[in-house]
């Protein structure tokens, strides 16, 4: 019971103890030098009285008395470290005032790719080498791509970047940034106006070019309507010429038999009769006293 009560008290001292103590000593280690960690994609420049006397750029643990040598101790009271981040970065520049050679405002859209190449030059040959490097790649491209074809400009931009990237390379190296893709991304007219001018030159274009195809198209039609109608016109009076032999023959071959004659005859009489206006009166035999009233009434209302 005792050790249980002598255990207790130890164990929250020494719990005590590693929270709070480990992270100081740690804080106390890297204070004097005795050991640093660079985080993946970074580098640390150690300064000391305005000297550059390390630069690690491997990530990992280090012991900096075996990097720095007696200078390590001191380094982090009476110097400086500088911790760099060494990924890829990107950036965009947009609507880059460029003429062409025929004189029209243009704007050029360039995105590159960069990095530290040199942490040493970066710090120490340019203040604000992110800045310049921005500015040299603007002028650049102005510079590069101005009084190009308006054609070219708007068609050749695997060309134009390669360019850009040319002129730019060898003076960002020397600030400590090296530039890597290079790609125009856009290319437009800036002057409104001329947009403008442009798309109802485009709308009017376009509205000649479908009434050009709608006007091809009807002619066409009527070529074939015509053809069709032509062709029509050539049957039916081919038709029409062969009507009166067909039923030449076959009247000469019905007049062949009297009986049969007489009464197609008789039927194509009937037919006539009731396909007229004319009434009919059907009256009974031996009634001519009928008949003449009939006849008197009949010419009464032809009066």
């Amino acid at each position: 019971m005792d050790g249980i009560l002598v255990a207790i008290p130890t164990a929250a001292v020494t719990f005590v103890v590693l929270l709070f103590g480990e992270p100081i000593f740690r804080w106390f280690m890297r204070m004097f030098g005795i050991y640093a960690i660079v985080q993946e994609g970074t580098c640390q420049v150690y300064v000391l009285f305005g000297k550059v006397i390390g630069v690690i750029n491997e990530p990992g643990l280090h012991l900096l008395w075996f990097k720095l040598g007696p200078s390590a101790l001191i380094v982090n009271w009476f110097g400086k470290r500088h911790v760099l981040d060494m990924r890829l970065d990107q950036v965009y520049l947009r609507s880059l005032p460029v003429n062409s050679e025929e004189g029209a405002p243009m704007g050029i859209g360039v995105w590159y790719e960069m990095y530290i190449s040199d942490p040493v030059a970066y710090l120490f040959k340019n203040t604000d080498p992110r800045g310049s490097l921005s500015a040299n790649v603007s002028s650049a491209t102005v510079r590069t791509l101005s009084n190009m074809p308006l054609g070219d400009m708007l068609m050749t931009r695997h060309v134009m970047s390669r360019s850009v990237r040319t002129e730019v390379s060898p003076k960002s190296h020397e600030w400590g940034y090296k530039l890597g893709s290079v790609y125009i991304r856009k290319v437009h007219f800036r002057d409104r106006m001329m947009i403008q001018q442009i798309e109802e030159k485009v709308v009017n274009r376009l509205r000649q070019v479908t009434s050009a195809i709608r006007q091809d198209g009807a002619n066409r039609v009527s070529i074939i309507t015509n053809s069709a109608e032509r062709r029509a016109a050539v049957e039916f009076a081919r038709a029409q010429g062969m009507r009166p032999q067909i039923v030449g023959a076959a009247l000469q071959k019905i007049g062949e038999d009297a009986e049969v004659a007489k009464a197609m005859f008789e039927i194509l009489e009937t037919e006539s009769v009731l396909k007229g206006q004319a009434e009919v009166a059907l009256l009974p035999k031996q009634k001519e006293l009928l008949t003449q009233l009939l006849a008197a009434e009949t010419a009464v209302n032809n009066r």
